[in-house]
């Protein structure tokens, strides 16, 4: 019975102890999710240099010193991080002169453009208010506001796109009405009309976008009303050069005038094929001098004709006048004899 208690009573201890031991132990410390992450100024200060020299295009301008700056860049490292910085920071510097002379090309061959349509000449105010735009943009960049310049660069550009996108549009219409082609599609000529006049409103407004969408649209329909004007005169020269051969024919000027008659015929088979792909604008000046050939073959008979008249006429008086003179010479000899 003793023995039975004092069994109990060590299982007892040992469990005690168990739990006691267990009760001390320090808990297992969970992570700590609101931890701030290890920050890589090395790394920050790479990409920010990075990210400048590309915005002004050196990868594209020092490809081989791009790659070398990638390389050290790729490395993961302090130290590559660091040269890679100092790298990007170099090309950058070599880029932006480039950048900007690449910036002003670009927007001085659009300028030239647009005065070459003669829109400026008509309108010169719109000119110098992309001018001024282009100006405040090498201001910034004498300040060496590069981003900022790199933004007044594109406003100008953006400006002088929209007023050549208006010239062209302006040149097409003049153009129509030049050519008397208003009255092949007046309904698309109208309604580009319309069009165009909200443009203008909306770029006077300062609604430049709205204003371009517009000048587009009309340029579109003109296009159109240009195109189907084309192909409508096209066809009637066509028809008219026929007629001027038929009547060249008629009147042999393909046998009289034969040189300038095959000229035109030629000028007539060209202007069919032109015709036939297509190139209407092409194919009608070439039925303009199909047609202007067959005239002048015509009138080249006529003379002809005319001068063979007088020539048979004189020779006619001359015989008359032989004549004449051969009876008066046979009067005085009878005479003489007497």
């Amino acid at each position: 019975m003793k023995r039975k208690t004092f069994f109990i009573l060590l299982i007892l201890s040992i469990f005690t102890l168990i739990s006691i031991s267990c009760v001390s132990k320090p808990p297992i410390p969970l992570p700590d999710t609101n931890k701030p992450p290890d920050i890589n100024l090395a790394k920050i200060k790479a990409d920010k240099a990075r990210n400048q020299a590309m915005d002004f295009d050196a990868n594209t301008y020092f490809p081989t010193e791009w790659a070398d700056a990638e390389k050290q860049y790729s490395s993961g490292t302090d130290s590559g991080y660091n040269a890679a910085a100092d790298a990007y920071n170099d090309l950058f510097k070599k880029a932006v002169p480039l950048y900007a002379q690449a910036k002003e090309d670009e927007m001085m061959a659009v300028r030239a453009e647009l005065i070459s349509t003669g829109f400026t000449d008509a309108f010169p105010q719109y000119l110098k208010t992309a001018d001024d735009l282009a100006l405040a943009a090498k201001a910034k960049y004498d300040a060496r506001d590069f981003y900022g310049a790199k933004d007044a660069a594109s406003t100008a550009m953006n400006e002088y796109q929209t007023l050549l996108t208006g010239a062209k549009t302006y040149v097409t219409r003049q153009e129509i009405i030049n050519r008397g082609f208003a009255n092949y599609d007046s309904d698309n000529f109208l309604k580009a009309d319309e069009t165009a006049k909200a443009a203008l409103d909306a770029y006077n407004a300062g609604d430049k976008k709205t204003a371009l969408a517009n000048a587009e649209e009309a340029q579109l329909r003109y296009n159109l009303v240009l195109s189907n004007g084309w192909t409508t005169y096209s066809s009637e020269r066509m028809e008219a050069a026929s007629k001027e051969r038929e009547l060249a024919v008629a009147e042999k000027a393909n046998i009289a005038c034969r040189d300038t008659f095959r000229k035109g015929d030629a000028l007539l088979d060209e202007a069919k094929a032109l015709y036939a792909d297509g190139k209407y604008s092409e194919a009608a000046l070439a039925f303009v001098d199909a047609e202007a050939n067959f005239a002048i073959s015509r009138k080249e008979t006529e003379d002809k004709r005319k001068k063979a008249e007088d020539a048979i006429r004189m020779a006619g008086d001359k015989i008359g006048e032989s004549n004449v003179t051969a009876i008066e010479a046979e009067k005085i000899i009878e005479g003489g004899s007497r």
